[in-house]
């Protein structure tokens, strides 16, 4: 029999059997579904943490500290330039963390402070809401988190342009805060940008702090030419006594932890699909009983056993592709429907909008194309069975 004729009498299930078929369809599209919705919510969770975390700068950039007990007692400007010798360094940023209070307006508020290079932003992945950013050269600008505009009970865009009067708390040897010894910069500054951020944090332009007595910096950022040097990087850096850590660990500590969360989604999804899958194979089952008396006619004319399993097959095939097709669907409009909701909540107690659910293209496909192939396996044995049916005993089958 030709390809065409097959495919024919294939299709005519919607119209002899249509309720049936489109439920048999339906439950395979809510198996498919269940998976879509699911990995994709795994999928999507990973990408919002990943881009609130990392930047492209972020992923080659190091963390440097002092610990080790034979290493250097503190990151000065020695440091910085034994640091920057290093093969495939192509810039070292000093950090200098410390408490202070600051003075908007007629407020007084506590406040930790970060004084760096404006290269700052991009090496720790900080995004800007509104404003700017200040640049390498000025020294009367500032830059501050969501949480300081929050703690005014006020927009982001209402602190652009406020002054700020601060005073700095100086830490002892051991590291500790003192409140005793304080500096107040000679500068005020003024509110030009605002990024994100949950804790009460100001950064400042490092030139801003002159006359202030500096010992050591709170740590130092060693930027690598490329991901591929990051790890030859961090090896020479701790060779010369220094702690180094990297955001691109914590990224891949996080991968694996999602990894492991997406498999387990995965696997809830699978039992929607093997009771989807059953249901599936209990249609094809009837729908060979039902044509029995047809097979045996279509072997008494000259059918082989290979097209009468072709047709089998071709028909659970099609239902499957047809339920993992509406599956898809059915997910992708689950997922958009609960982030809707979720953002709408989320927007209304303050909080940001995120996309909590993202599928690649690449594994859209492959739900397609495994529907298909759990819809062909489902009809390999009536097929089978269909084809080793004698044809006497068909046409006499009622």
């Amino acid at each position: 029999m030709l390809f065409f004729d097959l495919l024919k009498l294939s299709l005519r299930m919607f119209k002899a059997r249509t309720m049936r078929t489109l439920l048999t369809i339906l439950g395979m599209s809510i198996g498919i579904a269940a998976i879509m919705f699911l990995v994709s919510f795994g999928y999507g969770l990973q990408r919002t943490l990943l881009q609130k975390i990392t930047t492209s700068d972020a992923l080659i950039t190091l963390d440097v500290t002092v610990g080790k007990e034979d290493g250097p007692e503190k990151l000065d400007q020695a440091a910085i330039e034994t640091l920057q010798s290093i093969p495939n360094v192509s810039e070292v940023v000093p950090v200098l963390e410390l408490p202070g209070q600051g003075k908007f307006d007629t407020i007084t508020l506590d406040i930790s402070t970060v004084s760096s290079d404006a290269s700052i932003f991009k090496s720790e992945g900080l995004r800007l809401e509104e404003g700017r950013l200040f640049t390498r050269g000025e020294t009367d600008t500032m830059v501050i988190t969501q949480a300081v505009a929050r703690v005014f009970d006020t927009s982001a865009e209402a602190m652009i342009g406020k002054k700020v009067a601060l005073t700095l708390f100086q830490a002892d040897k051991t590291g500790a805060d003192s409140q005793g010894k304080t500096f107040s910069p000679r500068n005020v500054y003024t509110i030009t940008g605002v990024i994100q951020g949950e804790e009460n944090t100001a950064y400042l332009p490092l030139d801003s702090l002159s006359g202030f007595p500096l010992v050591s910096y709170s740590k130092l950022k060693v930027k690598s030419l490329s991901t591929e040097t990051l790890d030859q990087v961090h090896r020479e850096v701790e060779s010369r006594g220094f702690i180094a850590s990297s955001i691109s660990e914590t990224v891949d500590q996080a991968n694996k932890v999602f990894r492991a969360v997406q498999i387990v989604l995965m696997v809830f999804g699978m039992i929607a699909l093997i009771v989807s899958a059953i249901g599936m194979f209990n249609t094809m089952t009837i729908a060979l009983l039902e044509r029995t008396e047809e097979i045996g006619i279509m072997k008494a004319i000259g059918a082989s056993r290979g097209s009468i399993s072709l047709m089998f097959v071709m028909e659970s095939t099609l239902m499957g592709f047809l339920g993992s097709l509406g599956g898809v669907i059915l997910g992708f409009f689950e997922g958009e429907v609960l982030n809707l909701l979720i953002n709408l909540i989320a927007t209304r107690f303050g909080g940001e909008a995120v996309d909590l659910f993202y599928s690649p293209l690449w594994f859209i496909m492959t739900v397609i194309i495994f529907g298909a192939f759990v819809g062909f396996m489902t009809g390999v044995f009536p097929a089978r069975k269909a084809s080793h049916i004698d044809a006497l005993e068909a046409l006499r089958y009622k």
